[in-house]
């Protein structure tokens, strides 16, 4: 069962079904620091309701309008930075995900999951971390690395300098797709000093999650890739 915060995490659900929009409503309002804030069944209403309630978490369907993915997550996220997006989908297409992934969307879930599953994967989001198959991450980055050329390396490395060893062990570990449990046990540190690093990580390389350090630390050598 998800943990009580002191502030619920306000969540949006944007589904242009009506009854998978209810059963998600009715599994979140069973939960202790999770609550609805708005939810909308088509483009133009999400939009006004995202505005209008400030979610930190949005449950997004791209069934949601007739338009790409490259379309839709942007114009969600313009009126929303400090909101994470996780796809809910009934969609198996992994090309379908990893341009979702690619356009902002921190995690992916499927329709036919376990309840349990959709709430856990809220609480590591709404966390800063992603929920997404190590496969579907590193599909991601190599799309990313190929098509995304580095055009200041210079200042760049100049960033990467600032990062003390422990940092780049930090990042070096997030790039293997590990969790901060993870990280704190083969580091021999707790999962809050985890998050401190993480916090200076982020300050050092101005990046502002867990996904945006995964594609830099791929894009400018902190992780060694798979096919090198």
């Amino acid at each position: 069962m998800p943990s009580v915060t002191k502030n619920p995490i306000r969540i949006v659900i944007l589904d242009n079904h009506a009854l998978v929009r209810a059963g998600i409503r009715l599994l979140i309002e069973s939960q202790p620091g999770m609550e609805i804030v708005g939810e909308a069944g088509n483009l133009s209403e999400s939009i006004e309701v995202v505005i209008n309630n400030t979610p930190d978490i949005i449950l997004l369907e791209l069934n949601l309008a007739e338009q790409e993915s490259s379309v839709i997550i942007p114009s969600i996220l313009k009126v929303s930075e400090q909101a994470r997006l996780i796809l809910v989908t009934g969609n198996t297409d992994p090309q379908v995900h990893q341009l979702a992934v690619e356009n902002g969307v921190m995690g992916v879930i499927y329709k036919t999951q376990p309840p349990e599953i959709l709430l856990k994967a809220i609480e590591k989001v709404f966390a800063g971390e992603v929920w997404l198959e190590r496969s579907m991450i590193a599909n991601v980055l190599s799309r990313l690395s190929r098509n995304n050329k580095p055009a200041k390396i210079s200042s760049e490395a100049e960033s990467i300098t600032r990062l003390s060893e422990r940092e780049k062990e930090v990042v070096r570990l997030i790039g293997q797709g590990l969790k901060n449990k993870i990280i704190s046990t083969q580091l021999c540190i707790s999962e809050t000093t985890v998050r401190h690093h993480l916090t200076s990580i982020y300050s050092k390389l101005g990046v502002s999650d867990r996904l945006e350090l995964l594609i830099y630390a791929h894009r400018y050598g902190l992780v060694k890739s798979s096919n090198s």
